[in-house]
């Protein structure tokens, strides 16, 4: 169903189409435009993922926007594209889930704002490597396996969190980790990950705190990095602005930034949903001759 969408900003109104998106190429073109900051929502195109998102875009004039709700990955997941004023109509019906975890560029933090929460508001640099620019070190890692969960779950969990992977997560994504006399002592793994759209996220690069200071973080993040590259032209991360060893350690991988962008868990202001729901009750009874959603504000 297509809804349009009228709103008014000093005195100026700005209309706006909005459908549910189901075709993959379409979304997949959309997307491709900002590669490196669009990763994980290219990711969810993945045959395997797709039935997981709800795809929405934005169409006015000279303008768009496009967000997409997904659960595959390690859980629910909002990602914004496009202009802010669009990604705001977008949202006002289709702010997904109470509790997601949010990625989107710094123009959109006003319109995000409106309707969630931030949990944690740090500027991150999205950054990427290609096959040419990495720079591998010659220590080796493991490639764990679901049989690793224990000590997986156990590392991070060591200063004092909960950790509740599961076997499948490690079994769909790609992780190595560094040993030290038995023990899982540095880990870095993905976010997600897919052959198909040739394009994976590496994150959850942990080291236990009495082992830090030996790049053993680098290790495991060249392993996994290295592994990655050989199906999948596209391999980004994301990390802390202000986290400046972390950058570097990236930086002599190979890696380049990007863009910036925040990414934070979300808890919608709204508990229940029920302004966005009556919000698609009246669009839809005012575009009911139209076959149409149509809202106005």
């Amino acid at each position: 169903m297509t809804a349009t969408l009228s709103r008014q900003r000093g005195g100026a109104h700005s209309l706006y189409s909005i459908e549910r998106l189901s075709d993959r190429s379409t979304i997949r073109d959309i997307l491709r435009t900002d590669a490196p900051y669009t990763a994980y929502a290219l990711a969810q195109l993945d045959p395997a993922l797709f039935r997981l998102a709800e795809w929405y875009l934005a169409t006015g004039n000279q303008a768009h926007a496009l967000i997409v709700h997904s659960r595959g990955g390690l859980g629910r997941a909002l990602f914004a594209l496009g202009d802010p004023g669009a990604v705001e109509a977008l949202l006002g019906l289709h702010p997904g889930p109470r509790f997601s975890f949010g990625s989107f560029r710094p123009e959109h933090r006003r319109a995000v704002e409106r309707y969630f929460m931030f949990t944690r508001p740090q500027t991150m640099l999205r950054m990427s490597v290609s096959a040419e620019g990495f720079k591998p070190v010659e220590r080796e890692a493991v490639r764990l396996t679901g049989r690793d969960i224990a000590a997986v779950n156990r590392l991070y969990a060591t200063e004092g969190g909960s950790s509740t992977y599961q076997p499948r997560h490690i079994e769909e994504g790609v992780y190595f980790g560094v040993y030290v006399d038995n023990l899982l002592i540095s880990i870095a793994g993905t976010h997600v990950v897919s052959a198909v759209e040739g394009v994976a996220v590496v994150g959850n690069v942990y080291t236990h705190p009495l082992y830090r200071g030996q790049r053993l973080a680098t290790i495991a993040t060249s392993a996994t990095t290295a592994h990655l590259l050989e199906r999948c032209p596209l391999v980004v991360l994301t990390v802390e602005k202000e986290n400046e060893p972390a950058v570097r350690i990236y930086q002599r991988l190979g890696y380049e930034t990007q863009c910036t962008l925040h990414e934070t868990p979300l808890i919608r202001k709204e508990p229940v949903g029920a302004v966005s729901f009556v919000r698609r009750v009246f669009a839809g009874w005012r575009g009911r001759a139209e076959k149409k959603e149509v809202v106005l504000e």
